[in-house]
């Protein structure tokens, strides 16, 4: 489970040890990370640190110190290194002796943007293999200055663009929320110095890959956390010896209608994939299911379904009567219950009905239902905006997108970001809606579920568009690493192969015993 603290809480852990160890021990550890991370990426994309032209993006807080000292240490290895002072009035004096005592040189950013700079450092600032991104540090906040904007702009546009080793987090991005206001830095690599932020998976699209500096610092509980694979595979509901088609949870569904039947079948056919307990199926849709699933139970009603451990309930349904007092018959259950798209266009009407329930509920809304929900648009800080409406309708919600938010009613908070972006496809939600049901049935903590269902979902439709789910392979294309579109349906035939890969690191039990909650 990989944790994301504050940036007020971060700062707190490093309050005692700069009051305990000697000036400056603090940043050379982080220094020294940041350095072996810069190495590293020279060995790989350039063959090596000995003669790479390196250049340092100095800002003038703690951070521009950071990238200074992890300068110098890359001047010691052989590499050639200029550092760009962003305002060199206000460098940080001890980084900069270091890289100069290590025989780097430094300029002014004017003279950088005004063509001024000459003879050695002119080569590194015109093509260099490496920049080190020190502009700003978890002080700043999103949007880059505009000098600081078109250096950094200037660079990515090379005929040869630099990799690029972010200081904590990209400049221009906001330590908190992950979002940016103008220009940033894109970052190839980011070192997270003493722990992840949230800006590591909020704004992740700016981050590239997040790697950890360890500097010594004791935290408490995280502000976020994303769960891995092992995570959700550990916990995922699976039958034992003593098990039977119900006690893995039985989950019902009501989705789908006459106009849209297909929403009936994926969601359904989520639930079947991702449990082995059995399925009921209350909606309209009742053909359409049993010709695609014929393991599941069908009934035209609610009522009829019989006991449930969960619902899923929302995808296709309509907008209608019918459709209305079928939500609330499944909200008036005393059992967990999973709400999304039709669903929550109703819910909008009638939120008492989730505030009324005892029993789990789950919302997931897009950002158009979210804002049917609170009545206006998705704000910047997305996670405050979750954790305030988890809080008013005492449920679960899960905020799709890029980057998936979760957040309890008390506000244990999840986000779920795979890297890429295959699951951004018409109905693919309804595929995640059953996964979550199932896993809601199976009796794992709501919160938890989501955030499983959310990793299994993700990992299917990256399954799917690489063609590593034998069901959607051909001889033409068996599974190369190029990715391509997908559908909805692409990512359902591929849940039960995601599920392998989140449980493949968890001992088999042989039927010994099972491991639902």
């Amino acid at each position: 489970m990989r944790e994301f603290h504050s940036v007020d809480a971060v700062r707190a852990a490093e309050a005692p040890l700069l009051a305990s160890l000697p000036e400056g021990a603090l940043m050379r550890r982080a220094a020294y990370g940041l350095a072996r991370i810069a190495a590293a990426e020279l060995t790989r994309n350039r063959g090596g640190v000995a003669g790479r032209a390196v250049l340092v993006l100095a800002g003038s807080g703690d951070n521009g110190g950071d990238a200074l000292f992890a300068g110098a240490q890359l001047c010691r290895r052989g590499a050639a290194v200029t550092a760009v002072l962003m305002k060199p009035e206000r460098a940080h004096a001890a980084g900069l002796a270091d890289l100069r005592a290590a025989g780097g040189v430094a300029v002014a950013a004017a003279g950088v943007l005004e063509g001024r700079v000459r003879g050695s450092a002119a080569a590194s600032v015109a093509g260099p293999d490496l920049v080190l991104d020190g502009i700003v540090g978890i002080s700043g906040r999103a949007g880059l200055r505009p000098d600081a904007a078109e250096l950094v702009a200037r660079l990515a546009a090379a005929p040869r663009r630099p990799v690029f080793v972010a200081a904590d987090l990209p400049s221009g991005v906001d330590p908190q929320t992950g979002g940016t206001d103008g220009p940033a830095v894109q970052a190839d690599v980011t070192a997270a110095f003493g722990a992840c932020k949230p800006v590591h998976v909020l704004g992740a699209r700016w981050c590239g890959r997040v790697v950890e500096v360890p500097i010594g610092l004791a935290l408490g509980a995280p502000e976020l956390r994303q769960c891995g694979d092992s995570d959700a595979g550990r916990l995922w509901p699976v039958p034992g010896a003593d098990d039977d088609k119900y006690t893995g949870g039985v989950t019902g569904v009501v989705a789908g209608s006459e106009a849209y039947p297909g929403a009936a079948v994926l969601c359904t056919g989520a639930v079947v994939a991702a449990t082995s307990a059995m399925v009921r199926y209350a909606g309209s849709g009742r053909e359409a299911v049993l010709a695609a699933w014929p393991e599941v139970v069908a009934t035209g009603t609610v009522a009829e379904a019989g006991r449930v451990q969960a619902w899923a309930v929302g995808p296709g349904m309509g907008l209608d009567e019918e459709a209305e007092e079928r939500l609330r018959t499944v909200l008036g259950a005393d059992v967990p219950a999973v709400v999304d798209a039709d669903a929550l266009t109703l819910l909008a009407r009638h939120p008492g009905w989730v505030r009324e329930r005892t029993a789990p509920t789950v919302l997931t809304p897009h950002e158009g239902e979210f804002a049917r929900l609170t009545g206006g648009p998705v704000p910047a800080d997305r996670l405050a905006a979750v954790r305030a409406l988890a809080a008013d309708l005492g449920a679960t919600v899960l905020l799709k997108g890029n980057v998936t938010l979760i957040s309890a009613p008390g506000g244990e908070a999840y986000a779920e970001h795979s890297g890429h972006a295959w699951a951004a496809t018409a109905d693919s939600g309804d595929v995640l809606t059953g996964i979550i049901g199932a896993l809601l049935a199976a009796g794992l903590d709501p919160a938890f579920a989501c955030a499983a269902a959310a990793r299994v979902h993700s990992t299917a439709a990256g399954l799917a568009a690489r063609g590593h789910c034998v069901a959607w392979r051909n001889d033409a294309a068996s599974g190369g690493g190029a990715g391509a579109p997908v559908s909805a349906s692409a990512v359902l035939a591929c849940v039960s192969a995601a599920v392998r890969v989140v449980r493949s690191e968890v001992p088999e039990d042989h039927g010994t015993g099972s491991t639902h909650a």
